[in-house]
């Protein structure tokens, strides 16, 4: 000591000079991967025997899917569709009611030549006004083929040309196995998958008015008055829509929607089951209905919060002089998904300066929007008298 002590009075001012530098930053390295997985096996859910079902989660991503990509008849789901494109021509806000349409009278006729093969009607009668929002609840609730096909030529002067308006809409969608033939689903030749329609139904959900109307369980319109919302699900495992189908060539279809809470957060999931058997419209639909319940039951045990990041040692500081602190997440990072989802990560940090403190936060993790603070495990060691003065940089 004694030696060195000489060794600083011999240096002089260059020793003064050195033992004031500022000292260098400290450098920080983390091991987390860009994406995760939930730990676990991915879960086994009850889908159908028969026909095709498909379940998205907004914001988490696809939780799976069953049955073949073959397209099939999907009955009156396609008025879906058919309201997607009018609500995309003719865009509805908050409680407007749209611009009115005058029953013809080959609307009538129209209406007349389909009841004898017992297809959903509502009465119309010639002169008779109805609001587009009045038409749409009619399309959606009781799913009235005669009002699809008045929507049809109220915006596009044919059938034949909404048909073309319906087709161009999917295409823009990305429903690549879908063919629309009619705007009401009666014809088998509209065909559909049950992933395509999920795609239908999330961007249909994306327009307030839409949510809103499949939603109800019932409205007033003209004429007819009460009608009813075939959708028997609604309020059930957190059903808010979307649209039944049912003929005897498709089988008994829902498509439907339904929120989930979990974490805090307010999840919306939008599935599909289609094409279950049934030798009437009644026992399909309560086909289909009991496959979609038993599904929701079971995303509802499944899509939980789950550690994606326990809080555990994910890299460290390390001062120019050589002494380090483990850093790792201040607590385990949870997020709301399934095991076996992957999950995007992003990591951010902070300059540390040259030395740390204990606890001191470092940086963060995110996922799924949930925020965790990286932090040092330890205080750093202050540099030696001697590294003070023998550094070069």
């Amino acid at each position: 000591m004694v030696a060195f002590a000489l060794l600083v009075v011999l240096l002089g001012g260059g020793a003064t000079v050195q033992l004031n530098r500022e000292l260098p930053a400290a450098t920080l390295a983390t091991s987390v991967a860009g994406t995760m997985k939930i730990p676990g096996a991915a879960p086994q859910l009850p889908w159908p025997d028969s026909g095709t079902a498909e379940i998205m989660i907004e914001g988490l991503g696809r939780l799976g899917g069953s049955g073949r990509d073959t397209a099939a008849p999907i009955g009156s789901v396609a008025k879906v569709m058919t309201a997607y494109v009018i609500l995309k021509n003719h865009p509805l806000q908050g409680d407007e009611e749209g611009p009115s349409l005058t029953v013809t009278a080959a609307d009538v006729a129209d209406y007349r030549a389909r009841i004898a093969s017992n297809q959903s009607l509502v009465t119309v009668r010639v002169g008779q006004k109805l609001t587009e929002r009045d038409a749409i609840e009619a399309l959606m609730l009781p799913s009235a083929n005669n009002i699809a096909h008045q929507l049809a030529v109220w915006d596009a002067g044919s059938e034949a040309a909404f048909v073309d308006k319906m087709n161009a809409a999917a295409d823009e969608l990305g429903m690549t196995d879908t063919e629309y033939t009619d705007p009401s689903g009666y014809l088998p030749t509209t065909v559909s998958t049950a992933a395509d329609q999920v795609k239908l139904g999330r961007a249909a959900l994306k327009m307030e008015v839409f949510a809103e109307i499949v939603a109800l369980d019932s409205a007033r319109i003209p004429v007819t008055g009460k009608i009813r919302n075939y959708n028997d699900l609604l309020g059930v495992e957190g059903v808010f829509g979307i649209k039944t189908g049912s003929t005897d060539e498709a089988g008994g279809n829902l498509l439907f929607s339904a929120y989930l809470t979990v974490g805090g957060r307010k999840l919306t999931i939008v599935g599909a089951v289609f094409n279950q058997p049934g030798l009437h419209t009644p026992e399909q639909l309560a086909n289909v209905n009991r496959e979609v319940k038993a599904l929701l039951k079971a995303v509802r045990q499944t899509v939980k919060q789950y550690p994606l990041l326990p809080a555990d040692p994910v890299g460290e500081v390390r001062t120019a002089w050589g002494a380090t602190s483990t850093i790792r997440p201040a607590k385990p990072l949870q997020v709301v998904g399934w095991p076996g989802m992957s999950v995007p990560v992003k990591v951010s940090t902070t300059a540390p300066g040259a030395t740390v403190t204990a606890g001191q936060p470092v940086g963060s993790v995110q996922a799924s929007g949930v925020r965790v603070d990286l932090t040092a495990d330890a205080a750093t060691a202050d540099p030696s008298l001697w590294w003070r003065l023998s550094r070069t940089s």
